[in-house]
C-alpha cells in the first residue's frame, strides 16, 4: 500500500502540472525533456549494517528547451516500482529533488533517500536496486524512466583472523582461524556467511604486498580454519572477494614471530 501511495503521489503531481499522467510501470515521455548522468551514492555500492539507516544521495541532469520545472527520483527493488519486493522502496522526505539551474535549458538535481534495515531493507532485497525518475519542463513536456539507473545494495561484511601459536619455531605448524559474517537485516545481527571461498594470505616482514597461500571455504557457521608451516616472520590475513549482495572484505593482519 505504501508503494502504490508513493507512485500515486508522483502521478498526482504530474496531473497538477497539466501533464498527461504516465503509467507508473513503464517509461513514458512527451516533448524533448531528458534525464541523464544519473549517479547513486557517488557510484559506489550502498553497504548497510544491522540497524543504522543509510542516507543515499541520487544526482542527475535534466534538460528541456523551455527549462526545468521539477524532478524526482525514487529507489526500489523489484521488476517495477509498483511491484517492488517486500516494501523495498525509498522516496525522499519532501517528495521532490532539489534542482539547481545550470543554464536556460539544463538543471542538476539531487535527492536524498533513507535505506533502513528492518524497514525497507530485508535480506531478500539485497543486490540490484533501480532508480525510478521523473522530470517536468516549464512547457508541460515530461519524461519518466522506470529504470534510470541500477545500483547495488549490500549486506555489510566482517572478517577476522587469528594465527597461533605465537611465537613459533621455523618448520612447525601454524593454525589460522577466522570467521566471515554479514549483516542479517531480518534479525538485526551479524551471522556466519556459509560456504564462501576465502583466501589465506601472507606478507613477509618488510614486504609491501600479500601473496595468497591457499583458498578455503567457510563452514556452516562462517568459521575458517587451516594450517601452514612456519617459514618466516610475517603477517597473516584472510581475504574475501565479495558477492553480488555482500561486499569484499579483508581481515586485520596478525603478526607471527618465527624463531
Amino acid at each position: 500500500m505504501r508503494i502504490r501511495a508513493t507512485v500515486a503521489a508522483v502521478s498526482g503531481a504530474l496531473a497538477l502540472s497539466a501533464l498527461a499522467v504516465p503509467a507508473a510501470h513503464a517509461d513514458d515521455s512527451a516533448g524533448d525533456t531528458k534525464i541523464s548522468n544519473v549517479s547513486v551514492n557517488g557510484g559506489k555500492a550502498v553497504v548497510a549494517g544491522t540497524t543504522a539507516a543509510k542516507k543515499v544521495t541520487v544526482t542527475f541532469t535534466v534538460t528541456d528547451n523551455s527549462g526545468v520545472d521539477w524532478a524526482q527520483a525514487i529507489l526500489f527493488h523489484g521488476s517495477t516500482i509498483e511491484k517492488s519486493d517486500s516494501g523495498a522502496v525509498a522516496d525522499s522526505s519532501d517528495g521532490r529533488a532539489s534542482c539547481t539551474k545550470v543554464s536556460a535549458t539544463t538543471s542538476t538535481c539531487k535527492s536524498t533517500h533513507t535505506l533502513e534495515p528492518g524497514y525497507n531493507l530485508v535480506n531478500k532485497v539485497a543486490g540490484t536496486w533501480k532508480v525510478w525518475a521523473v522530470a517536468a519542463a516549464k512547457d508541460a513536456d515530461y519524461v519518466q524512466k522506470d529504470n534510470a539507473k541500477s545500483f547495488k545494495v549490500q549486506r555489510a561484511s566482517k572478517l577476522t583472523v587469528n594465527a597461533s601459536p605465537e611465537p613459533v619455531k621455523k618448520g612447525k605448524t601454524i593454525t589460522v582461524t577466522g570467521k566471515l559474517t554479514r549483516a542479517n537485516w531480518d534479525t538485526g545481527t551479524y551471522a556466519g556467511y556459509t560456504g564462501q571461498s576465502v583466501k589465506l594470505q601472507f606478507k613477509k616482514k618488510g614486504a609491501k604486498t600479500y601473496g595468497t597461500l591457499k583458498t578455503i571455504k567457510t563452514n556452516s557457521k562462517g568459521d575458517l580454519k587451516t594450517t601452514v608451516k612456519a617459514s618466516a616472520d610475517g603477517y597473516f590475513r584472510y581475504s574475501f572477494a565479495g558477492t553480488s549482495n555482500t561486499p569484499a572484505v579483508n581481515s586485520s593482519a596478525d603478526f607471527v614471530d618465527v624463531k
